[in-house]
């Protein structure tokens, strides 16, 4: 299958780097409070050893530790207290420490990580909210990417750039340095927590990563789809996410205005049980809405009043096309256009073979489908097949820029490319196709009391 014209793949290349590191909580369990009779032992025994060296040779060690490690780290002096604070369970059957004491045993409970020594990918992009060094006739992003590290646990890193008039990309350097979020706030819900965590102001947005911090994430945040939201107030980012606890997921939200200062929230209803939400960047009619594949296999149309309460859904596409025979599933946010809301999707063929398509929705109802393509206009070059997962070509969101579109996407699993596409000839290149095709065992009527979205923006 030959590259489709209005496709232009771009130069530019992100790939994982093994040298950028944080420090993480080092011990057997989460958090101290969660150690079990022979891990209380253990930190003990630790503690224990430290508390042994006389005042001379723990400043002498502390000296030797930060002399091996302070140049990879910001604060890291810092850390460690922090990290000794944390630790007080563990400190409950010793004596008095010395500040040094204190400081040598946080920075045994740590250790380095590499967040993206194995892959660097599934991106999304949106709008930088300061645009004031946008070049003339382009514009500021910032891009969000997976990162994976050891034991393949996922976080959620950043990078901006610039897209330039004709549509060149490029990515401002990337810190040498990476800090985890600080947990700054957790509120009990019945379903879970929210959690809110914060970076420091004087951070580069390349240094901040997004570490699970509960117990649904602790394996994973996973495929962040972001999109620029219009609220009343202004925009707010939001993404939908996976969390992945090593056993089960399920979709959860996670809000920003300015990528310092994040709230992590879960979602409830049948449609957050599975992977691949897509929040429409604007209320339709009133109602949040989202694209969404509950049944790992079809996508439908889903709306909520409360933002975090996903339910039922009108069936609106099926797997039609042999590259698409296993499953599709959203591509991110869909980007409004005049003609109507285009919705980039993923379709899984024969030997797992991932590759990218589109559909075009209608503004005023999009559980219409008004065109559709009928082959995947991005799909792995023959080049770029080999990575953690073969064969795969995937993006978790684009932008529009002008008469294009900016697609960021993830090559194997491994690295991140950029292309973009010209609006007007990809959709000349869809059927037209007007009526929504059942799911199999699926009813496509609007359920009671769903809005028409005659009201919606024009």
């Amino acid at each position: 299958m030959s590259q489709p014209s209005f496709l232009n793949r771009q130069t530019l290349y992100l790939h994982p780097d093994p040298s950028r590191v944080v420090v993480r909580r080092f011990g057997p369990a989460a958090e101290p409070r969660d150690f079990n009779p022979a891990e209380k032992a253990k930190a003990n025994h630790i503690v224990d050893r430290v508390m042994s060296l006389d005042t001379e040779a723990a400043a002498n060690l502390l000296a030797e530790v930060l002399e091996n490690f302070n140049g990879r780290h910001r604060n890291l002096l810092e850390r460690f207290e922090t990290r000794a604070d944390e630790m007080e369970d563990a400190f409950a059957a010793h004596g008095a420490f010395t500040k040094v004491q204190r400081q040598l045993v946080g920075a045994y409970f740590l250790h380095e990580y590499s967040f993206e020594a194995a892959a660097l990918f599934n991106p999304s992009i949106v709008l930088h909210p300061d645009q004031s060094d946008a070049p003339a006739g382009g514009l500021r992003f910032i891009l969000s990417v997976r990162a994976v590290g050891e034991g393949h646990i996922s976080s959620l890193t950043f990078r901006s750039g610039s897209i330039a008039a004709d549509g060149e990309v490029s990515v401002d350097p990337t810190s040498r340095l990476a800090t985890i979020a600080t947990l700054h706030n957790r509120m009990a819900r019945l379903d879970g927590e929210d959690v809110e965590v914060v970076f420091a102001a004087d951070s580069d947005i390349s240094e901040r990563v997004i570490f699970p911090v509960t117990a649904s994430q602790s394996n994973g945040i996973e495929d962040a789809r972001f999109v620029a939201f219009e609220e009343d107030d202004g925009i707010v980012y939001r993404a939908t996410y996976t969390a992945y606890d090593g056993r089960s997921i399920r979709s959860e939200l996670i809000e920003t205005r300015d990528f310092l200062s994040f709230r992590l929230s879960p979602l409830r209803g049948s449609a957050a049980v599975n992977k691949g939400m897509a929040l429409f960047p604007r209320k339709l009619g009133g109602r949040y809405a989202m694209i969404s594949r509950q049944d790992n296999e079809n996508l439908h149309l889903i709306y909520s009043d409360d933002l975090l309460t996903w339910d039922g859904g009108i069936a609106l596409l099926k797997p039609q096309y042999p590259w698409e025979f296993v499953q599709i599933g959203t591509c991110g946010s869909p980007i409004e256009l005049d003609e109507g809301w285009l919705l980039l999707i993923h379709g899984v063929g024969a030997v797992r073979k991932y590759t990218i398509g589109a559909v075009l929705l209608d503004k005023a109802d999009p559980s219409k489908v008004l065109g559709r393509l009928r082959q995947p206009f991005v799909q792995p070059e023959p080049s770029e097949r080999e990575g953690y997962v073969p064969n795969v070509v995937y993006t978790c969101g684009a932008m529009r820029h002008g008469d294009m579109i900016v697609l960021p996407y993830a090559v194997s699993d491994t690295f991140c490319h950029f292309a973009t596409v010209k609006v007007a000839a990809l959709l000349a290149a869809m059927e037209p196709g007007c009526a929504v095709t059942n799911a199999p065992g699926e009813d496509n009527r609007r359920p009671a009391g769903q809005p028409t979205l005659e009201s919606a923006k024009p």
